[in-house]
């Protein structure tokens, strides 16, 4: 942890994998960048992430950003540093609805168009590639070897790592409370340890992004909404190779954790809100479609679970980019539970975006004020 500085040239709010790597990818190229985070590196919605590294989305800026991140994983330790345990075991998507199957099919041909090997699967291959699939009533699925999953903490301190190894600040257990402004411009944040001066905020803080934005009268469409996660105990006879496996019809997921697997599935109904309880009936649901999509989770005991945030926003789609109305304020946030595995992309964006250079792809159409102009992006592939 370092001291608070009384001045940086910009200021970046959130210490997850996104925060994080901004911080990194800004210092690498020579700013002076301070990083704020509430607690330790990575105790929000980062710790508590599934790990999924995908390219296999429905819209074209999802694919390009989900493509560099997985070229930034694979090098990760040659760069920031350090073991993120990135396993490239792929991603396949089963399939039992006849609607998604054309849906999947144009998104797939819009991928291999994009740079990306996915390709169909019939169901009799989707077993072989997951051999603890159930595959029961299943059409057809979709696959890419380049996807897999990684170590979501580890990516996050990696990049606090390589951003201080840089001259970054990297400050924990300090709450940025407020942005100071003048004449329609940023001059400082406030936190409960002092004031910063800065002309520069990206906001990174997922579900704490709105209050935080807020304080500089720039409104931000995420909402906070609880998803959860167990994994299950040892097992003996586990396959090596595990894709994460995912019912796109339910949202429930499984890969392999160490020794075990971990199981996650969307409860669709959970309302938005800090406070909002979960479904107790949540794991019987869970079961109920773990008999038909992995029957040997049946037969697992668990080990532990967890809770955490999506950042969600009204199209399932990130906000990235400057507020119109306060010049210098920056955000990256409301990324729909797809914040880890495209950080490392969007670290280069802002970097690029603050620094006012042109970023690897236009990310004009995931300002925040799509929804007010009646222009909103949805991305289809959401688990």
């Amino acid at each position: 942890m370092s001291d608070l500085p009384s001045q940086a040239n910009v200021v970046v709010v959130g210490g997850g994998a996104v925060g994080t790597s901004i911080a990194f990818h800004l210092a690498e190229a020579g700013v002076d960048v301070c990083l704020l985070e509430l607690d330790a590196l990575s105790s929000g919605s980062t710790s508590r992430a599934a790990g999924g590294v995908r390219t296999q989305f429905s819209d074209p800026l999802n694919i390009a950003i989900g493509l560099r991140g997985v070229e930034a994983f694979t090098h990760f330790a040659e760069r920031p540093g350090g073991e993120i345990d990135f396993r490239q075991v792929g991603y396949l998507f089963l399939l039992d609805r006849p609607d998604d199957v054309p849906v999947f099919e144009q998104s797939v041909a819009l991928q291999n168009e994009l740079g990306v090997p996915s390709r169909l699967v019939d169901p009799e291959e989707a077993g072989r590639l997951s051999p603890l699939a159930g595959l029961d009533g299943v059409l057809a699925a979709t696959f890419c070897a380049l996807d897999g999953h990684a170590n979501p903490e580890a990516v996050a301190s990696g990049y606090a790592a390589g951003a201080r190894a840089h001259g970054a600040a990297v400050v924990t257990g300090c709450a940025a409370s407020g942005v100071e402004t003048g004449s329609g411009s940023v001059v400082g944040v406030t936190t409960d340890q002092g004031t910063i001066e800065t002309d520069t905020v990206v906001c990174a803080a997922g579900v704490w992004s709105p209050e935080f934005a807020s304080t500089a009268g720039v409104e931000l469409a995420v909402a906070p909404v609880f998803r959860e996660v167990v994994t299950t105990a040892p097992a003996d006879g586990l396959p090596e190779q595990i894709p994460l496996t995912v019912d796109f019809t339910t949202g429930f997921y499984f890969h392999r954790e160490g020794p075990g697997l971990l199981i996650g599935m969307s409860d669709r109904k959970q309302p938005p809100g800090f406070d909002a309880p979960t479904d107790p009936a949540w794991l019987e649901r869970v079961t109920e479609v773990a008999a038909r999509r992995a029957p040997s989770f049946l037969d697992l005991g668990l080990a532990h679970g967890w809770k955490g945030y999506y950042e969600i926003t009204p199209d399932h789609n990130a906000l990235v980019g400057e507020a119109p109305g306060l010049e210098r304020f920056l955000y990256a946030t409301g990324f729909s539970g797809h914040g880890f595995m495209q950080a490392p992309a969007v670290g280069e964006i802002m970097r690029d975006l603050v620094l006012g250079r042109e970023p690897f792809v236009d990310v004009a159409p995931l300002a925040a004020e799509r929804f007010e102009q009646q222009a909103p992006r949805p991305e289809h592939n959401v688990i």
